[in-house]
């Protein structure tokens, strides 16, 4: 995901549409049993799962998600046995869930919590405190802006779980084993797989660093001085974004199990990235104008193409194409706000049956432009037309 706030957002590597591919197979609807208990075995180890079954495929694979959010994604040829019972499915408390992430990190992690996440760390005790206020404040934000547009979000399961490190050095060793080589480029991305939120101490980046500290950020007031400059905007952005990537998935606006159009993931997730970092409460910025997309869209719009609108609903590959990526996230989050304030009830409408889609089911073109026209209307190019000239007038 970004380094700048003008570079398009990679997608995690276990996502929706890949976990789709693998079990596309005629899937079959989730069953009406409580618990599903799997012995799988992969890299010659036996693993023991047990979770609420999400789907299985028709050739006996299956997604399962476990009481600690973790989406398992299970071939046929990976299981040694299962078996289910009636036992109704229970997400973890916030210490089981603690326990369980902290088994698997290194020793030297911490824990900070608040009231709806829990920050695992290895950098300054104020830094995940810093962190912890952030997302706070981006929970009570986010949800205050849904609710006031009579949206039904529901709180999250489990507390939403970060994992911030003291470096990207040690960033990277978490990062390589879910992006590869991909995460060296980026300060920071939400897996839908694990639905953790992992970055690192952006006051020990080297482009914020002064001659006269060369140490990450030692209080909180060091800490905003350093993240308010005009410079840490961007991976300040990146960091929000993701965030709201992670609620967006866990308030039943979207789904992890669904395959969304990802001009409708990132827009949201761009449409909440601009940083207020001058309070210690709320989040007045909001669906504030996000000038450098916006810059990025005026630019593009000489060369773009007649039928651009309709090609970022239909398919994923504008924003997919290296070649076309960074003008299509601009347009993602400029369409996204054009409908939330110019068509609110219909966008609402449309964000309600995206939230209802059948798990791992992927739209066709075809299924896309219907869903959305259903919504919107059928004149694409008369609603074209009026997103370009609603832009013009930012």
């Amino acid at each position: 995901r970004p380094t700048t706030g003008l570079t398009p957002h990679m997608p995690s590597r276990t996502s929706a549409s890949r976990i789709s591919a693998i079990l596309l197979a005629c899937l079959f609807s989730s069953p009406g049993w409580g618990l599903e208990y799997v012995t799988l075995r992969r890299d010659g180890h036996d693993q023991e799962v047990t979770g609420r079954m999400i789907v299985e495929a028709a050739d006996g694979g299956v997604l399962l998600e476990s009481p600690t959010g973790y989406l398992w994604t299970i071939q046929p040829d990976e299981i040694v046995r299962r078996h289910h019972d009636d036992r109704p499915f229970s997400a973890a408390s916030g210490d089981q869930l603690v326990e369980h992430i902290r088994a698997d990190l290194p020793e030297d992690m911490a824990v900070h919590t608040t009231a709806h996440f829990a920050i695992f760390y290895n950098t300054s005790k104020p830094y995940a405190q810093w962190c912890g206020a952030l997302y706070e404040r981006l929970y009570s934000g986010f949800y205050n802006y849904w609710q006031k547009r009579h949206m039904e979000l529901h709180a999250p399961e489990v507390p939403l779980i970060a994992l911030v490190f003291a470096d990207k050095e040690s960033y990277l060793q978490q990062a390589r084993q879910e992006l590869g080589e991909a995460a060296t480029s980026i300060v920071g991305y939400y897996s839908l797989q694990s639905n953790r939120i992992v970055t690192y101490d952006l006051t020990g980046v080297d482009q914020l660093r002064s001659t006269q500290s060369r140490r990450t950020g030692s209080n909180s007031r060091h800490i905003n001085a350093i993240l308010s400059r005009p410079e840490a905007a961007p991976l300040v952005a990146t960091i929000i974004h993701e965030a709201t990537h992670q609620l967006c998935y866990n308030s039943g606006l979207l789904s992890r199990h669904v395959d969304h159009p990802l001009w409708l993931s990132e827009g949201l997730a761009i449409f909440f990235e601009t940083p207020d970092l001058g309070r210690s409460r709320g989040w007045r910025t909001v669906g504030a104008v996000h000038t450098g997309r916006l810059d990025r869209l005026r630019r593009s719009l000489a060369a773009r193409d007649a039928n651009a609108l309709t090609e970022l609903l239909a398919s994923d590959q504008r924003l997919r194409s290296p070649e076309t990526s960074i003008d299509a996230y601009a347009e993602s989050w400029a369409l996204c706000y054009y409908l939330l304030r110019v068509h609110p009830q219909e966008f609402a409408e449309y964000l309600q049956d995206q939230g209802s889609r059948r798990p791992l089911i992927p739209d066709d073109t075809e299924q896309r432009l219907a869903r959305f026209r259903k919504y919107l209307g059928n004149d694409l190019d008369g609603l074209d037309r009026e997103f370009l000239r609603y832009i013009d007038k930012l």
